[in-house]
């Protein structure tokens, strides 16, 4: 098991999408953002079925750093009720982890 994560978000829009991403990289809260075309989600909200088009970002970070990427997506976040959620990263190419590292680091 190692010490990154990946965070996924959903946004309404394009451009929320890369305010957020680019808010995550400035402030060394995530190594890298990828940015979905848009995706149709379906859920239940206020007790209304609800069908959305969002972009879902998928963020690479390092679980030390999740509580400040949390708080920055929901600060600059549209939603009411942002989803973030963190996976566990077992594995990885050691290369790789440690460019996660080196963009994290402060």
């Amino acid at each position: 098991m190692t010490d990154k994560i990946v965070v996924f978000t959903t946004c309404g829009s394009e451009e929320e999408a890369h305010k957020l991403a680019a808010i995550l990289i400035e402030k060394h809260l995530a190594a890298c953002v990828n940015i979905t075309a848009p995706l149709t989600s379906v859920y239940r909200w206020k007790g209304v079925v609800e069908e959305a088009r969002e972009w879902l970002l998928i963020i690479k970070s390092r679980r030390d750093r999740f509580d400040d990427l949390r708080l920055a997506l929901e600060s600059a976040h549209s939603y009411e009720l942002p989803e973030v959620l963190a996976v566990a990263v077992v594995e990885g190419s050691l290369t790789y982890l440690a460019w996660v590292d080196a963009e994290i680091a402060q």
